[in-house]
This record gives structure tokens, sequence and C-alpha cells, in this order.
């Protein structure tokens, strides 16, 4: 396309952009809670099928449609709608998880090549994100066949490592189609036996009223199971199984299987070169699997940052050229404080923070949202006058946020006088960054001769939204 053809579909997109924004002759009112958005018919039919639908059977009340969206967050319908009058997204600058969020309600507005897109993006770009979050994203791929690159990335994983789903709390809950699909891999790296149990339990959780005792059950009981399981039964490779795992296993169930199928395996027992009707599956394919290094799932009590700036902080304090992936973060961030829950005076915090070695304080600005912060390895105390402690470990920072594409580490330049701590005051690094003594008021000034870098423009006293300290340890 010629520089001439992108810069007039770029106008194209602007003007509709700002239609959206001028809500001009609008005869549409999407309700989403308790915020409306007022829109316009011919862009909302041509852009979504179902808006279309919506469209042609909403009666009309004043020349204007009304339509409730259920299931869907205001932060999410804006990004949306802004894509749905655009053509245009950018997802670079958004958490994984709002990324995440957009999926299915993208979904529902029969937006397509974005369901497509997103799912690219997030395999392409997030992998780690995904492997964290697996379970949420395991269960949410199998809603829809639209999610079919999520179930694909998902199934790879599971033939692999199928205990992430199979051991887990969450294992009897997963959908049907989701079962089955695993079931259908030749590459399923556990043993048939093993499986035969799992597909029980399932079974077992869907069909209600069953009794424990086995030896209580009834006629119906089987036949009620055997239904549960129609779809799962003709893909166990029973004639892989060993004849005693069959009799310990199968056999009290053999009720479920259909008498010929029974009939088959047992006469494969007895007899392994004799024919039989049921089709025999092959044996799974054994590979070579690599364990996965043992990970302690990072637990984020956060409400200012999000897991990515913690893998950067920790990357900091082990003063490591690259950032840690978030599934490597070698520390867990246990919260001391949060102003909103404890309150935000200098008794609060001395109260829940002080002798506790390492410790990280955020803050997140009022009308700027800048979340900037400091690391202490040291301790904080309650003296009656200022006093100052020497170290060459702590640094301040300003976080990536929509508004800062890339994070600013600002080390300490000479040690002494870097760490703050009067009782009538909250953290002070340098005496350049420090709170004010007034609650939400903070200070910040930038000098060469402290800091290495500058974190923000304005050199001026600010109010803050947010104030969290947590206390930074080891993962053993």
């Amino acid at each position: 396309m010629s520089q001439i053809s992108t810069k007039l579909l770029v106008r194209f997109s602007n003007d509709f952009a700002q239609l959206l924004k001028s809500e001009y002759d609008y005869n549409v009112i999407v309700k989403i809670g308790q915020q409306s958005f007022k829109l316009h018919s011919l862009v909302l039919y041509q852009r979504s099928s179902f808006f279309r639908q919506e469209l042609t059977t909403t009666t009309k009340k004043n020349n204007i449609i009304e339509i409730t969206l259920t299931d869907t967050s205001v932060e999410v319908f804006k990004i949306l709608i802004k894509y749905i009058y655009t053509g245009t997204i950018l997802l670079e600058n958004d958490k994984e998880s709002t990324i995440f969020d957009l999926l299915v309600p993208s979904n529902k507005l029969g937006l397509t090549e974005l369901v497509e897109y997103i799912q690219s993006y997030l395999i392409d770009n997030k992998t780690s994100w995904l492997k964290l979050k697996f379970s949420k994203i395991y269960a949410t791929s199998f809603q829809d066949n639209n999610f079919k690159p999520l179930q694909i990335f998902c199934t790879d994983i599971l033939a692999k490592h199928p205990n992430i789903i199979l051991a887990s709390d969450e294992f009897t809950s997963i959908q049907e189609n989701a079962l089955i699909n695993l079931l259908k891999r030749d590459d399923l790296q556990i043993e048939e036996s093993e499986i035969w149990d799992k597909i029980i339990q399932w079974g077992k959780e869907q069909t209600p009223d069953l009794p424990s005792d086995l030896n209580q059950w009834t006629e119906k009981n089987f036949l009620d199971l055997k239904t549960t399981l129609d779809q799962c039964i003709p893909l166990i490779r029973y004639f892989q199984m060993s004849g005693k795992d069959i009799v310990a296993k199968v056999k009290p169930y053999r009720q479920i299987l259909g008498l010929n199928l029974w009939d088959d395996i047992s006469t494969k027992i007895m007899d392994p070169d004799a024919s039989i009707s049921s089709t025999i599956l092959p044996a799974r394919k054994k590979i070579s699997v690599q364990l996965p290094v043992h990970q302690v799932q990072f637990i984020n009590s956060s409400s200012i940052s999000n897991d990515e700036h913690f893998a950067e902080i920790s990357s900091w304090i082990d003063r490591r050229p690259s950032k840690y992936d978030i599934t490597e973060i070698p520390y867990k961030f246990n919260l001391l404080l949060r102003g909103s829950r404890d309150g935000f005076t200098p008794e609060a915090f001395h109260r829940l923070c002080d002798n506790i070695p390492g410790t990280v304080a955020i803050i997140k600005v009022n009308g700027t949202n800048e979340i900037l912060g400091g690391y202490n390895p040291l301790i904080w105390t309650s003296n009656d006058s200022i006093k100052y402690f020497a170290t060459t470990d702590s640094f301040i920072f300003s976080l990536k946020t929509p508004n800062l594409p890339n994070s600013i580490l600002s080390r300490i330049i000479h040690a002494n006088q870097v760490i703050g701590c009067a009782k009538y005051c909250v953290p002070g690094f340098g005496g350049y960054f420090f709170n004010k003594c007034y609650d939400k008021k903070w200070s910040y000034m930038h000098t060469d001769t402290h800091f290495e870098k500058r974190l923000r423009s304005d050199d001026i006293n600010f109010l803050i939204d947010e104030f969290e300290v947590f206390q930074v340890l080891k993962n053993i």
C-alpha cells in the first residue's frame, strides 16, 4: 500500500473516531450498567453481527434504539467500540488481563477478525502469562469453537503435562469438549489406567444421585453414568491396558461399556491373537518429556502494580541486566500496608512497616496515574528527628504505564544519607523523594549528584491516590 493510501486510511479512521467522540446525530444508546454510549446504527450494523441482529429486532422509542449489554465491563467496551468505529486497536500498552478480557466480548459482538488477532497476539507475545494463568485460559478457550487457537495452545501443553489439570481441584469442572479433545490425543503422556480413573471420577461428578458405595448401584445408576460418558468411552485405549488393571479398574464398571465391548476386552485378555469386532485404538506415543522446573506461582496483591512491574523490580533488586520473566520472579511481595485500607498516616506506616528489612514502597500519583516508588534494603525506624542510613542498594523508580512506554530506574549515587527515617513521616529516599507528613502529600526533586536519572518532569509537591508497602522475601 502506498504512503498516500496509508495516510488516507489514517485520516478516515480519525474521522470516525471523532464521530464516536462527538456523538453527532446518534440514534442508538448502548447501556452497560449505569453508563450509556451514544452511537450510530449505520456503523454498528455494518461492523458487528451482534448489533446487526439487535438493530433489526429492537423497537425504536422516539427514533432511538436502546440496547443493554451484560457480561461486559465499561473499560472493555470502550476499547471495542473504538475498534468498531476506527478499525484500529493497540494492545502493546494494555495489561495481559485486559487483553484477555477483550476475547469473550469480542466474540459476542461477532468481531471475528479481532477474536483471531487477540488469540494470535497473546500466543505470540504473552506465552508466559498464558501459562501462569493456565486454568483460566484453558476453561475459557473451550467456551466457544472460535477460540480454537487457544484450545490448541492449551491442549499441546496438557498432552505433555496432563496433571496440570488432571491432578487439580478444577478437573471435575472442565467442559466435556475440553476433556474429549484431550482424550483424542495420541501423545497424551499418562498411563491408560490413570486416564480411566480420571474419566470415572469426572463422570461421577457430572452424574447426580450416584451412591458413594459401588455395591449399592442399581442398573439405572450404571446407565446414567454410561449416558454421561457416552462421548468419552470410545476414546479409552482398553486394549493397551494390562489385564491386572482391566480386572481391578474397568471390570467394576463393565456395565457402562456395553456387552460387546466388554466381551472383546475379556477375549483379548484370554487370547491376545483372537479376532474381535471392537476398534483397537493404537497405544499412545511415549515421548521424552522434560519435567518443568518447579515454579512458585507469583501472587500479586497490589492494586497499583501488575506482574510485569514486580518482575522488573525483582530484576533491579538483583542488578540483573535483563528483566525476569513473570514466571521466574524469585521473590514474594507480601503486602504490609495499603493506604486506602490501613490509612496514609505516619503512625499507620511505622506500626505496620518498622523493623522489617527489604521493603518496596509504591505510590499512584493523583491526576497523572504515574506509578512511583523506591526500594529500601534496610529497615524503617521511628526516630524523633530525621535520621539517614547508608546503603548502595537502594533505588527509586517510575513504572511503565500507558503514558510512560518504558520504566525508569534511578539508582542512588552516594551511599550516605540514602534512607531517611522519622516518626512524623513515612518513607524518605535520599531527602529528595518523600512523604510531606500530610497523609497523601508527597514531594519529589531530582539532583544529578544523588540519583542517576530523573523520574518525572515536574519537581513539585503532589497528591497520591494510593500507597502500598511490600516486604520482599526470597522464594524458597
